[in-house]
């Protein structure tokens, strides 16, 4: 973070300082809401949880050289503390006015991402794109809440030349309150999906809420929208802000066909407007990364940054990120592909289509599924749905994990007359030690799942070398 006093940190939080005494001293380190992270010169912000208080961690910070905390209570130890109403809304105003600083002060432009699939992927592909021209901030993991996107923010400094904010979704008005925030020069609109479905209560309410990115720009800024996505589409009439077009068709400022997937990755031949046309080859795997990486390119057009060098960053990332589409190819010819971080019923169409494209005709194919959360009273219907997909694309083995998901085995059963083609166990141990006796070489395997079924720990044990299998 940018180097300020206690006065000025008060000032910017709308809290007291505890004692005036501590005015002048000055936070020159990081903000943090996790004392284990705590550096010298931290700002430590204790927030409520609901497991623990942030608040029995101070001393704690305290003794890892943090300058002060920001509390919603104050503590009787003598220790400099900003007392605020609200410690995660006092994390938001103070990257609000930090951002102001650093935009007076310099050159730093802001690219807010949000989508109901590929935010992740997007701001990693991003990263890999504009630092190759500045100095770039972009969240770790999935920073994406009312928390960690502040968070994110906050570690800019005057140096920063470009800073990614991934927007996640928590309800209406969520986006919203984020937009505030960072004030993107850059906002791209990915695609409206069934993830979290559940928690809003509709597609259609999930489609007003990144809506709300679109709607909060300020006069200047540039929205980056996904023409292939009708939803994302309507959200073009919302806006009066110059409008850059990304998608799979010629009436796109920039546009992809001659699509090719194997298990090297996946390319692309990307034209833009001016009749520019360039093949991109991903290491990624999964068509649908094609779309991630156009609104990542369009993003370095609309800030002027070279071409060539932007598709080179991208054909040198080795993967999205951990656990997402990470092909291992073990020395059996087995290839393991553990894409379970995260799970949505798009996100898992996606992945077993790319399994059943691979696989024709060259590899038998195995699917290992567990629970698609969050999707609330669709959770039954798309489960049922999704088994259905796995024998309409012919895919040789179905393996479900887990109680949550038993009816994407139920579904595939109802959909073909298999004969042991799906099985259900109720844990990830008695799904791998099956695994461990029915897989042979040159077999391709798909680990599916929501992060919290935690499948992709079953697909990291899979990718030991050790792994017996027949012949």
């Amino acid at each position: 973070m940018i180097c300020m006093n206690l006065l000025e940190i008060a000032e910017a939080v709308d809290g007291k300082l505890v004692n005036d005494a501590w005015s002048a001293i000055e936070v020159s380190g990081s903000v943090e809401t996790d004392s284990r992270l705590v550096s010298a010169g931290s700002l430590f912000v204790a927030k409520p949880g609901e497991v623990t208080d942030g608040h029995n961690f101070v001393e704690q910070a305290m003794h890892a050289g943090a300058v002060a905390a920001i509390v919603q209570r104050e503590l009787p130890i003598d220790f400099p503390q900003i007392l605020v109403g609200d410690s995660v809304l006092a994390i938001g105003r103070l990257a609000k006015s930090v951002l102001a600083d650093l935009r007076a002060n310099g050159k730093l432009r802001v690219v807010g991402v949000t989508g109901s699939n590929g935010k992740t992927t997007t701001k990693n592909m991003l990263r890999e794109i504009l630092s190759r021209s500045g100095e770039t901030v972009a969240p770790i993991e999935s920073y994406n809440n009312e928390v960690g996107a502040p968070y994110s923010i906050l570690r800019c400094t005057e140096s920063t030349e470009f800073l990614v904010v991934e927007m996640g979704a928590d309800g209406l008005g969520s986006i919203g309150y984020l937009t505030d925030i960072a004030k993107p020069d850059v906002a791209v609109e990915l695609k409206v999906g069934l993830a979290h479905v559940g928690e809003f209560g509709g597609i259609e309410t999930t489609a007003k809420i990144k809506a709300e990115l679109i709607e909060g720009l300020s006069p200047g800024a540039i929205a980056i929208l996904n023409h292939d996505d009708g939803y994302v589409r309507e959200m073009g009439d919302r806006t009066s802000n110059q409008k850059f077009w990304f998608g799979t068709t010629a009436d796109c400022e920039l546009w992809a066909d001659e699509i090719s997937v194997g298990l090297d990755g996946t390319s692309f031949k990307a034209h833009w407007s001016d009749g520019a046309a360039r093949t991109v080859k991903l290491q990624i795997l999964g068509e649908h990364h094609i779309m991630n990486a156009l609104a990542s390119l369009s993003v370095a057009e609309v800030l002027g940054l070279d071409r060539e060098t932007s598709c080179q960053a991208l054909e040198a990332m080795p993967l999205a990120e951990r656990w997402r589409m990470q092909v291992t190819k073990l020395a059996n010819g087995i290839h393991i592909i553990n894409d379970a971080y995260n799970a949505s019923p798009d996100s898992t169409k996606a992945a077993l289509q790319t399994l059943a494209h691979i696989g024709r005709g060259k590899h038998r194919t195995i699917a290992v599924l567990g629970e698609m959360a969050e999707l609330g009273e669709f959770s039954r219907e798309q489960h049922d749905a999704i088994g259905r997909v796995v024998v309409r694309l012919n895919i040789d083995q179905l393996v479900v994990v887990g109680e949550a998901a038993k009816l994407i085995h139920l579904g595939a059963m109802q959909e073909g007359s298999w004969d042991g083609e799906s099985v259900y166990f109720d844990s990830a141990s008695d799904a791998e030690s099956y695994l461990r006796g029915m897989l042979e070489p040159n077999d391709l395997v798909l680990v599916k799942s929501s992060k919290s079924a935690n499948l992709r720990y079953l697909g990291d044990r899979l990718c030991d070398e050790s792994l017996e299998v027949g012949s």
